[in-house]
């Protein structure tokens, strides 16, 4: 925002200023009439403009976590609600039936774990006595060794019914659970601010997709969270203050704060000419009406800066000219040169002072600005004459060193007079 006056200057010099700058010196005497102020202290305040919708600071979007017809609708579009209501229930009876499937398993799994378990124990009975008999010498190796071999398959088998139990326990546990999801509540109390499924409707898991279902919003506490140019987001801060206009709320300006900065660009339209690179800021609005309502259209202005006697010039009088464009008639470009320091795309920013009827170009270097006015850090003291008008004067026609005439009718102020 600080620069694009002067970037708007410098297309205009560079397109027809140096056109019009050949034509005077090409023999063209005619004298410019133009509008002066001084050079004087005001307070300026720099804001940055920005676009967006209206909020709530918090809001919680309800989806299924399951998929499944809705069957129950309990609430409507702007009804409150208290946390811990019921909101929503679904179609039950498929996860009913996985729960008692579940169920079924786990009974068949422990009953099989039962008998695996009777069989091992006979098996280390027999076992421990074949150890004891080839001990006494009363039954061979070979014996022993069988049902050593027969206990520790059996013991194998257990401990793999045990863990098919295990399995089945935690089916259960995912079809109750899938059940009670069948069922949902108000994580918060607040206000049903949008509403986006019937009765009837299928709602699709939030696994898959986002599918909301209901929106709920405390709207005790707004926002507007708007988009600022990549240009002007260095300028915003947390903590500023903001002014806020909304489209449906006429000759009504609300007061925020600047509460999140992103940090990260979104960039819309990539690849055409009509991308734009913004940052999302949100701005916490102190006390919100209560006609404010989440989706409005909102405008804010952001006070990034402040100075309450800054040396200033209407910000008209400010324009960008090339060295060449600086170079007096009869004048050494190298003389030019020394006097004028350009950036670093060959431009040069200036204020034309009257000095003995003359237009006399003075590099300046300037700070914040407001609508109308523009600070002046270096270049001019206080009291100085300068060139506020025409527009078209100052952006392409005036010539360094050129003769002028002044007259301050407030007709022709502004860029009014031709």
């Amino acid at each position: 925002m600080k620069r694009k006056p002067l970037l708007i200057g410098a297309a205009i010099v560079v397109v027809g200023g140096a056109i019009g700058g050949v034509a005077l010196r090409g023999g063209d005497d005619k004298i410019l009439e133009v509008q002066t102020a001084k050079v004087d202290r005001q307070k300026i305040v720099q804001k940055v403009a920005a676009t967006g919708k209206i909020q709530p600071k918090t809001q919680i979007k309800i989806s299924a976590d399951v998929s499944a017809k809705i069957t129950k609708l309990a609430v409507a579009e702007g009804q409150w609600v208290e946390e811990s209501a019921f909101l929503v229930e679904l179609d039950r009876e498929r996860y009913i039936a996985a729960v008692e499937s579940a169920e079924a398993n786990v009974r068949s799994a422990q009953a099989n774990a039962t008998l695996v378990r009777e069989n091992r124990d006979m098996a280390e009975r027999e076992f421990t006595r074949s150890k004891e008999l080839v001990a006494q010498n009363v039954e061979s190796e070979a014996v022993f060794e069988d049902k050593q071999a027969a206990y520790q398959v059996e013991v194998a088998r257990y401990e793999s019914a045990m863990n098919q139990v295990e399995q089945a326990k935690a089916a259960l546990k995912q079809a109750r659970d899938d059940l009670s999801k069948t069922r949902i509540y108000a994580p918060m109390s607040g206000t049903i601010s949008d509403l986006n499924k019937e009765q009837g409707e299928i709602a699709i898991g939030s696994q898959f997709q986002e599918d909301v279902i209901l929106v709920i919003s405390d709207l005790s506490e707004m926002e507007a969270q708007v988009n600022v140019d990549e240009n002007d987001i260095v300028s915003v801060a947390i903590g500023q203050r903001a002014e806020i206009e909304v489209d449906a709320l006429l000759d009504q300006i609300l007061n925020g704060v600047v509460s999140e900065i992103a940090n990260s660009a979104n960039v819309t339209a990539a690849g055409t000419t009509d991308q734009k690179t913004e940052f999302e800021i949100k701005i916490s609005i102190i006390d919100p009406p209560e006609t404010l309502r989440p989706g409005m259209t909102a405008t804010a202005e952001v006070f990034t800066k402040t100075n309450e006697s800054a040396l200033s010039v209407p910000i008209q009088s400010v324009a960008v000219r090339t060295v060449d464009q600086l170079t007096m008639k009869g004048e050494d470009r190298e003389d030019a040169e020394a006097r004028y320091k350009a950036d670093r795309d060959g431009f040069v920013e200036i204020v034309f002072c009257i000095e003995e009827g003359k237009a006399i170009a003075k590099q300046v270097k300037t700070g914040i600005q407001s609508d109308e006015l523009i600070e002046i850090l270096e270049g001019l003291e206080e009291g100085d004459e300068v060139v506020t008008g025409s527009y078209r004067a100052i952006s392409k026609d005036l010539e360094n060193g050129a003769v002028v005439t002044v007259s301050n009718d407030p007709n022709k102020a502004n860029g009014v007079g031709k």
